[in-house]
């Protein structure tokens, strides 16, 4: 049977790089730092992709907010980063079929691209990178953490051993750098992952772009996932009206999520097609640059989306230092020891340092375990 599943793969594998583009990633490709015997059934980025899908990070998704914190509590068809990953995964794949590309080796970076968000999103992740800053072991930047999740948190602190294409996708993708093209930088190596970690904890602002034409499609459909989406949720949570939205952008991209999606994909494919880079026409880029502000500034930065999330910054400190003083302390009781460090092999506790290992378990928190855990902490209920 082994011998015959083998086989069918082969004809399989052999018939799908046929149609793959010039520029598209082979599975051949592929490779890991400890390598493995081939899998009979899939090819080494399907067992990523599932290896991703399975892991306890992935399954948290479903717990940690997009952009409004809070409000799944009372309202659950607000996007969580389930959702968005759901839709990058979608949108990415699409315009990989069309493109030519390596859809396994998107998806798995799909999946697997935002497994280091904190809870409550992007005002979590400033919150977190403060007290990681002050703590002397650099900011945090949640596509580092969701590189480091795969690689050391994951399966008990041993990591899922994914392929350097996947890895390296993860950690490339930036829907907040606004790009025009994506032009792969395929002559990356594990050093260069290295010391663009080290530069970013640092706090430098340093240009980079994934190794792969499917990297590329992933960081760029992330933008497209969110931008559209954000706007509904916002009209959603009455913090903006449809009819208050750019006209210009409307009239252009279209005042509705799937409105604007249908317009950035056909974009992405008509200036992408056979080319060696992924990228938008002038116009729409520019266009979407301007909702992009927009959003900004009536979104992200809105009165009420910030004033909910005050919360996040005042106590955010509070459980960092809760959980460091657990460690230096001892405290077997503490969830740092009973959630988390009671569940990771010796070699993850011996490679990192206390407050490495305390940013770590703040991480993986859904929002609801933040507030469990600070309610606990602040207003221990007594029998």
């Amino acid at each position: 049977m082994e011998k015959k599943l083998n086989e069918i793969l082969s004809i399989i594998q052999n018939k799908y790089e046929r149609t793959l583009a010039q520029r598209a990633t082979s599975c051949s490709d592929a490779w890991r730092m400890n390598p493995e015997e081939p899998d009979n059934l899939r090819t080494c980025f399907a067992i990523d992709r599932d290896r991703i899908l399975y892991s306890g990070a992935y399954r948290r998704y479903h717990g940690k907010t997009q952009v409004f914190s809070f409000t799944n509590l009372f309202d659950e068809e607000m996007t969580n980063r389930n959702l968005h990953i759901a839709y990058v995964s979608q949108i990415s794949r699409t315009i990989g079929k069309y493109l030519g590309l390596n859809l396994e080796l998107i998806e798995a970076i799909a999946l697997g691209h935002d497994l280091g968000h904190c809870p409550f999103g992007h005002d979590g992740e400033l919150a977190l990178s403060k007290c990681c800053a002050q703590h002397g072991i650099g900011h945090f930047h949640h596509n580092i953490e969701s590189l480091h999740i795969v690689d050391y948190i994951s399966n008990k602190g041993k990591g899922l051993n994914l392929t350097y294409q996947v890895r390296d996708g993860i950690i490339s993708h930036d829907g907040e750098v606004h790009n025009t093209q994506l032009r792969p930088q395929s002559d990356k190596t594990e050093q260069d992952i290295t010391e663009f970690i080290r530069k970013k904890k640092a706090g430098e602002n340093i240009t980079w772009m994934p190794a792969t034409m499917e990297g590329c499609v992933v960081r760029i459909t992330d933008t497209i996932a969110y931008i559209g989406q954000d706007i509904e949720d916002a009209i959603r949570y009455n913090i903006l009206k449809r009819e208050e939205l750019p006209k210009e952008c409307t009239d252009y991209l279209g005042s509705r999520n799937s409105q604007i999606i249908d317009t950035l994909v056909k974009s992405v494919i008509v200036n992408s097609f056979e080319k060696d880079y992924i990228a938008f026409d002038e116009e729409t880029s520019e266009i979407m640059l301007k909702l992009k502000k927009f959003n900004y500034a009536r979104i992200y930065t809105d009165e009420n989306v910030k004033k909910s999330n005050q919360l996040i910054y005042r106590t955010m400190g509070i459980l960092f230092d809760k959980y460091l003083d657990d460690l230096k302390q001892h405290n077997l009781e503490s969830k740092i020891f009973t959630h988390f460090l009671n569940h990771k092999e010796p070699e993850y506790v011996e490679r990192f340092t206390p407050a490495e290992q305390v940013r770590d378990f703040v991480a993986t928190m859904t929002d609801r375990y933040y507030n469990e855990e600070l309610k606990d902490y602040l207003l221990p209920w007594k029998w």
